[in-house]
């Protein structure tokens, strides 16, 4: 994986020297890829490329970047991995071409040549963001995979389309003016993330998955003027077609014949990522998802494999026993880091540079720090990504597929329960239920917060009802500006499973799980493969029964039948953790004076972003035991970390006169 930059100027541009800004663009983004980087133009065109390279497969300078095919039609700079390259290759070679190196993009250029953009796109197996010029019409191509799992963020300026893996790059740009999005910020404060269909800064926008844009520099100069670039924008595969051609055209067959179509699927999609040319691993938390790849992996491999946790020290958020005994049996190597405290919060300073934009998902401490411990061992780790949404592991899941029976019971009923279930949940604040003797084993999944919301869902009257419950974000509005509108494409799905799977595939996915994963391996120049989501996987998974995703009250029955295989019950079977920090605790302690600190700054920068009075009272309220907050007060401390340090880094009018200087 690399980190990837490009320039297109409209032909009204004054000048082409802001071209020379792809140099500055590309050392932002060196993290990515820290083997090195080269920059190509064509001034005349008004055209540049720039590439940061983490090197995993052909080491050599012929697997440099950017690279021009053969023909010099084409040239490229790339990010990810084509995981069928060597198949494609075969082929291209019995159509004629010859290759110089070893690398997959090379191959990628020779597939763009011999069947097209599109064509070539359909055939590819695997991760991948990149820019494209076709000297021959010019015309530059962005492309991005089908699940989103390599971000590329578009920004069009006064004079200019740029793109980069990262916004640290198009900030470099001397055209761009970084403007706050509100509608971004309220999305944000309400689920910790930024929806892929929307960005932080107004005006610049993320090339969906399954997604390419195709423009001239005329075309791009027009479009500008009548603010449609985006809607150029076309789709080469859609999550939505296969959601709803799967529902339509189910899998018929046994529990054995599932599971070995699953087990066949798996298996190749892992072997298929364990292709380097340098050391990889995995990460393993020993839950479902990273223990299915990680026995996958090492039942497929002449050695052990290289296994990685973190653990930590609280009771109830510690999972490495857990791990530590799926690795003993497989039989990997495994690596187990022991973090106190101080350990894990000395990394929060970190957070708001890695992910460039906003983020808020507490896990994003432990997926940093154990990218950071398998990259002393390691350049690529397969990961267990995937899984939840894939094949339905959510505890939203497992409430939609038993919505038939919750509606047999009388709705008196269902409001009894639920105003118990709220009464229980007021009681357990952390000034009472923290002094309860399993507090400490159980707190975490039983918290005030997590039973106001079963609460909520038990009082919905109706399906529509219950699925706006399971989708709603927080209910406590930090933020002065309304909800936003989700640009989304939906399909029409009958079931509430689903359109809760989809939901999670479309929106949580790629806007949540894909970006914390993509910044925390970066951020540490490790490159993180992700074998459930590979998009034959979830094409089948699309196609499954519902039972066999919820069965006998678990969710990813199938996928837990296949572990079964490779590992015994008794070291899978328990309840989902998740990959939890104890970011409430934390709030009221060790952490709390650099959240007052932030907290006190808010009046200060005079946006009206944030309703202050809000944030204040929650704050209050939290710290004084009366009711967790920690999910939207953990969401407005990343926010404001962020704006703080985006407001730290260089303004761009101040560095257009040294970027003209700058030689690429």
């Amino acid at each position: 994986m690399c980190g990837i930059a490009g320039i297109l100027l409209a032909p009204d541009s004054p000048s082409t020297r802001p071209l020379a800004a792809i140099a500055q663009m590309t050392t932002a983004l060196r993290h990515r890829g820290p083997d090195g980087e080269s920059f190509w133009k064509d001034v005349e065109a008004g055209i540049a490329f720039g590439h940061s390279r983490l090197a995993v497969v052909d080491l050599s300078e012929t697997g440099a970047q950017p690279m021009r095919s053969d023909s010099g039609r084409y040239v490229i700079t790339f990010n990810g991995e084509i995981y069928n390259f060597r198949d494609l290759r075969r082929e291209l070679e019995d159509a004629g071409h010859s290759f110089r190196g070893t690398c997959d993009t090379e191959v990628v250029l020779g597939a763009v040549e011999q069947w097209g953009l599109e064509a070539a796109l359909k055939r590819f197996v695997g991760m991948f963001a990149f820019g494209l010029w076709d000297a021959k019409t010019r015309t530059l191509h962005l492309a991005r995979d089908r699940m989103g799992e390599k971000p590329i963020y578009v920004a069009p300026t006064r004079h200019a389309l740029v793109f980069g893996s990262e916004l640290k790059a198009i900030r470099c740009f001397p055209d761009f003016r970084p403007e706050l999005n509100p509608s971004a910020v309220r999305a944000m404060l309400s689920q910790g993330w930024v929806p892929d269909d929307s960005c932080i800064w107004r005006g610049v926008f993320k090339l969906p998955p399954g997604s390419a844009l195709s423009l001239t520099a005329a075309d791009f100069a027009k479009a500008r003027r009548t603010g449609t670039v985006r809607n150029k924008v076309r789709f080469w595969w859609s999550l939505a077609d296969v959601a709803t051609k799967g529902r339509q055209d189910p899998i018929v067959g046994s529990d054995e014949d599932l599971t070995n179509e699953l087990d066949r699927l798996l298996r190749l999609s892992v072997r298929e990522r364990m292709c380097a040319d340098v050391p990889l691993g995995a990460f393993l938390s020993g839950g479902v998802d990273s223990s299915t790849v990680a026995a996958l992996m090492q039942v497929q491999s002449r050695k052990s494999i290289r296994t990685f946790t973190i653990a930590f020290g609280e009771h109830g958020f510690d999972e490495a026993p857990h791990a530590a005994a799926v690795a003993q049996y497989i039989g990997s190597d495994h690596t187990e880091l022991h973090l106190s405290p101080a350990s894990a919060r000395d990394v929060i300073p970190e957070l708001p540079s890695a992910w460039d934009e906003p983020f808020a998902d507490e896990s994003q401490i432990p997926t940093l720090l154990v990218a950071r411990l398998a990259r002393q061992h390691v350049t690529v780790a397969l990961t267990g990504d995937g899984g939840d949404e894939c094949f339905a592991g959510y505890a939203r899941h497992l409430m939609a597929a038993q919505a038939n029976r919750r509606r047999r019971l009388p709705s008196s009923l269902r409001g009894s329960v639920a105003a118990s279930i709220g009464l229980v949940a007021r009681a357990t604040r952390y000034d009472f239920f923290g002094r309860l003797p399993l507090s400490a084993l159980f707190g975490h999944a039983l918290r005030g917060d997590r039973l106001e919301r079963l609460a909520q869902l038990l009082a919905a009257s109706d399906q529509e009802e219950l699925y706006q419950r399971l989708t709603g974000s927080s209910t406590t509005s930090l933020t002065r500006f309304g909800h936003r509108t989700s640009t989304r494409r939906t399909p029409r799905l009958d079931d509430l499973l689903s359109r809760l799977l989809y939901n999670d595939m479309a929106g949580y996915l790629p806007g949540d799980i894909l970006v914390k994963l993509d910044r925390a391996s970066m951020a540490n120049g490790l490159e993180g493969r992700c074998p459930l989501l590979d998009h034959r996987v979830v094409e089948f998974a699309w196609r499954l029964p519902p039972n066999a995703m919820v069965r006998h009250g678990r969710g990813k029955w199938l996928l837990r039948r296949l572990l079964h295989r490779y590992v015994p019950r008794r070291l899978i079977d328990r309840p989902k953790q998740g990959f939890d920090v104890p970011i409430a605790v934390w709030l009221t302690g060790p952490l709390r004076a650099w959240a007052s600190d932030l907290f006190a700054d808010m009046r200060q920068s005079g946006d009206g972003l944030l309703d202050i009075d809000k944030v204040q009272t929650c704050w209050r309220d939290h710290v004084n035991g009366k009711r967790d907050h920690s999910r939207d007060l953990w969401a407005t401390l990343m926010f404001l970390a962020w704006r703080a340090d985006a407001n730290r880094l260089p303004v761009p009018a101040r560095q257009s006169r040294m970027l003209e200087m700058t030689g690429v």
